[in-house]
């Protein structure tokens, strides 16, 4: 087994284990990946002003996230699939979350269903999020499942009206569900413990949706129906619906632009999260953490501001908290633990990302995570020649 040392280590190790349309599911953006790319570098453009000869003792990571404790201010995005990395993935990372101290956000588009996960972790455990189907009855049953599974909040994602379209998939025949090609298949044949996983358990389809809509019944069925669910005509009088029929906490993700912040803080929304979808929707669109700001700026004294896209550190959470956001998700990185290592693996993911914020919290002098803002950040200098 190799060493472990950051995130990146189980990302190479993830492409070694997972079929390669798994694994480019997960580590991939629309188009030309630019948004993809800058949610990553633009944090690099972000320094952290170093602290000495202060008291470090008791240092403390523990906050809140819309009203819930947690041991570090992070949480797992959503992310569709992820049964797919490692079998029964969903259960296995919920777990983690769990035991670890941190929310698990379950994916409409999961593998394993909402009941398994509950079953598996117990109730209150795991947060749910919602794309918004055409079918408002299938909606109506997905919350009211949710509450039935102890969901404590719901994430309804706002920026999947349609699907953008992005390059890897259509090259590997990721699909909903996915076409087994020659190709795949012989891929897969390379997978040794993914494909072992994957006889052993009896979770191959979307567990949300099979057995739960009315005559779909298979994968077959499943495409075409996926394929026109996906609602365009979604407004801010959906968010006003659902927020009617969810008593729990609502947390609104997909925001990039401050007229649509304002809206989301009229909305009855317990918090927002500044995202752009991991780069998958609108290549082209700002990083998250370049806009993030500006949004705190706007609205943060009138609903919790959260943040996604391209965390991949300890000190990415650090910075993303000192320009003001309450908590921040993880999405590939947990992927990538995941299809490293299962439940271990996203256990390792979490524990590298709380020690490199306790330390670059240490170096900062700090040692309270909710006392980070922006004066311990500096911007990356500009030199010019003469």
């Amino acid at each position: 087994m190799p060493v472990i040392t950051c995130i990146d280590d189980l990302r190479v190790l993830a492409k070694r284990r997972v079929p390669r349309m798994f694994y480019d599911y997960a580590d991939s953006g629309s188009w030309t990946e630019g948004t993809y790319r800058a949610n990553e570098t633009d944090f690099t453009n972000i320094l952290l002003r170093q602290r000495v000869a202060v008291n470090l003792e008791k240092r403390a990571t523990r906050t809140q996230m819309v009203g819930q404790n947690v041991a570090m201010p992070v949480a797992f995005a959503p992310t569709g699939l992820a049964g797919m990395q490692h079998a029964d993935g969903e259960i296995l990372a919920a777990q983690a979350a769990k035991s670890f101290g941190v929310p698990y956000t379950l994916s409409t588009m999961s593998i394993c269903s909402m009941e398994d996960v509950a079953e598996a972790t117990g109730r209150h455990a795991f947060w749910f999020q919602l794309y918004v189907m055409r079918d408002r009855g299938f909606v109506r049953s997905l919350l009211d499942r949710a509450k039935a599974a102890g969901c404590s909040a719901l994430v309804l994602t706002l920026d999947l009206q349609i699907i953008g379209q992005r390059h890897k998939d259509l090259r590997n025949g990721l699909t909903a569900p996915p076409k087994l090609t020659i190709g795949n298949l012989v891929n897969m044949a390379t997978k040794p413990r993914w494909s072992l996983g994957m006889l052993r358990t009896r979770r191959h389809h979307f567990g949300n949706i099979v057995g739960h809509v009315r005559g779909v019944d298979g994968m077959g069925t499943l495409a075409s129906w996926v394929a026109q669910q996906f609602d365009p005509t979604l407004s801010w009088d959906d968010v006003a619906w659902i927020r009617q029929h969810w008593d729990g906490k609502l947390i609104l993700k997909g925001i990039q632009e401050i007229e649509d912040a304002k809206f989301a803080a009229c909305s009855g929304a317990d918090a927002l999260i500044v995202s752009n979808h991991g780069g998958r929707q609108l290549d082209g669109a700002p990083s998250s953490i370049s806009v993030l700001p500006e949004i705190v700026d706007a609205v943060g004294d009138r609903i919790e501001i959260h943040m996604d896209g391209g965390i991949r550190s300890g000190q990415d959470v650090l910075k993303a908290v000192a320009l003001g956001a309450k908590g921040v998700y993880i999405g590939r990185p947990y992927l990538y633990g995941l299809g490293a290592m299962g439940q271990s693996g996203v256990t390792k993911v979490l524990e590298i990302i709380h020690k490199e914020l306790d330390l670059s919290m240490a170096f900062c002098g700090l040692t309270d995570i909710s006392k980070a803002n922006r004066s311990i950040l500096r911007s990356r200098p500009q030199f010019t020649s003469a």
